[in-house]
C-alpha cells in the first residue's frame, strides 16, 4: 500500500506513539500533549493529509474538511461521542470515522460514581469546611446528605457507560432503577433490573438523575428550565456525558432557587468553564474537569485504539470501532 501522511493533533502515550511510528507511514505531530492545537495551525497542518488523528478538542467541520483536500480519506478520534465532527459533511464526502468506545466505559462509570457519592454526601463541601476552619463540635445534622439505599435513580440513556453505572448502583441497595431513551433495551433492562420509562416520569419520580446521553440535535440543552421544574426539589443532578445536553443558565437558576438541591458536573459548556462562572460560587454544584476517562490504563487503551482505527482504515483494514 502507498505510503499515507497522517497529521495527530495530540502528543500521544508512549504505547500509541510508537504504533504510529512502526508503521511505513509519514507521520506529523503537534508536539504537546497538554496544549491544544491553534485553530489556525490545525487547518494548517490537514493540507493535503490522508488520515487525522484527532481529540474531541478539534472541531472537525466542512472549513477543516475542506482545507483537507480529496486526500483525506479517514478521522479517527480518540473519544466516544463525535459531536466535535460534522457526520452530515463527513458523508457527503465519504470519509470515514472510527471513535473509542468500551474502553473508557469502566473508567467513566466509576468517575459517574465518585461524583454522585461525592455530591449527594456533600464531600467538597464537608473538604472545604474542615480547611477553612468551620468544624466544630459534633452535630446530629451537620453536613448530611442524601443516601442511595432505597432510592430511585434516573438514568438517561441505558448504552454502554449507563448500563455500567446501573450495575454499579445495585450494591448500593437502591430501589428502583429507571431509565428513558429512544429504544426499549430489554437485555440490558433485566441486567440491571431497569424500568423503562417516560423522560417526564423519569425526572418527576427520580431521587438522582443521571445524564449518560450522547449529544445530539435530540439532546441538546434537554435538561433546561422545563426539566428542572419537574424534578423533586430533593433531587440530584449528575452529568458525566457532554455539556451541551444542559441548559446551564437554566441550571444555576435552578440550583440558587433551591428547585434542585444539587448538582455535579464531569462537563461543562464551554471547558474548561472560566473560574468566575456563577456555577463556581454554588456550594451545590460539584464541577470536575472532564475527567471521566482519566484513569490511566484507559487512557493509554483510548489513544492505541484511536491509532489502530487510523492505520486499519488507511490499510483498507477492518477497523476495530468505526461509526461511519
Amino acid at each position: 500500500m502507498q505510503k499515507a501522511k497522517i497529521f495527530v493533533s495530540r502528543l500521544l502515550p508512549d504505547a500509541a506513539m510508537d504504533m504510529l511510528k512502526a508503521s511505513r507511514h509519514q507521520i506529523d505531530v503537534w508536539p504537546h500533549s497538554d496544549v491544544t492545537i491553534p485553530r489556525q495551525t490545525l487547518l494548517e497542518k490537514v493540507k493535503g493529509v490522508d488520515g487525522l488523528l484527532c481529540l474531541i478538542t478539534e472541531k472537525v467541520d466542512k472549513e477543516l474538511l475542506d482545507v483537507a483536500g480529496d486526500k483525506l480519506k479517514i478521522v479517527s478520534t480518540i473519544s466516544v461521542g463525535y459531536d466535535h465532527v460534522c457526520i452530515a459533511e463527513m458523508n457527503k464526502r465519504g470519509i470515514i470515522l472510527g471513535n473509542t468506545p468500551d474502553v473508557l466505559t469502566d473508567a467513566t462509570a466509576d468517575l459517574t460514581m465518585a461524583l454522585l457519592l461525592a455530591t449527594s454526601r456533600r464531600l467538597v463541601e464537608a473538604n472545604n469546611a474542615a480547611r477553612q476552619g468551620g468544624w466544630g463540635t459534633w452535630s446530629p445534622m451537620w453536613m448530611c446528605g442524601s443516601g442511595l439505599r432505597n432510592s430511585v435513580i434516573g438514568v438517561c440513556g441505558l448504552g454502554r457507560i449507563g448500563h455500567a453505572v446501573a450495575k454499579r448502583l445495585i450494591p448500593f441497595g437502591v430501589k428502583t432503577i429507571l431509565y428513558s431513551g429512544r429504544t426499549k433495551k430489554e437485555n440490558l433492562e433485566k441486567d440491571v433490573g431497569a424500568v423503562y420509562t417516560s423522560m417526564d416520569d423519569l425526572l418527576t419520580k427520580s431521587d438522582f438523575v443521571i445524564a449518560c446521553c450522547a449529544l445530539n440535535e435530540s439532546t441538546k440543552g434537554m435538561f433546561n428550565k422545563d426539566a428542572f421544574s419537574k424534578m423533586k426539589k430533593s433531587a440530584i443532578f449528575i452529568n458525566t456525558s457532554r455539556g451541551g445536553v444542559v441548559n446551564q443558565e437554566d441550571l444555576v437558576e435552578a440550583l440558587k432557587m433551591k428547585q434542585i438541591k444539587a448538582a455535579g458536573l464531569d462537563v461543562t459548556t464551554p471547558e474548561p468553564l472560566p473560574t468566575d462562572h456563577p456555577l463556581f460560587s454554588l456550594d451545590n454544584c460539584v464541577i470536575l474537569p472532564h475527567i471521566g476517562s482519566a484513569e490511566v490504563q484507559t487512557r493509554i487503551g483510548m489513544a492505541v485504539l484511536g491509532v489502530q482505527n487510523i492505520l486499519a482504515g488507511l490499510d483498507g483494514a477492518d477497523m476495530p470501532a468505526r461509526v461511519l
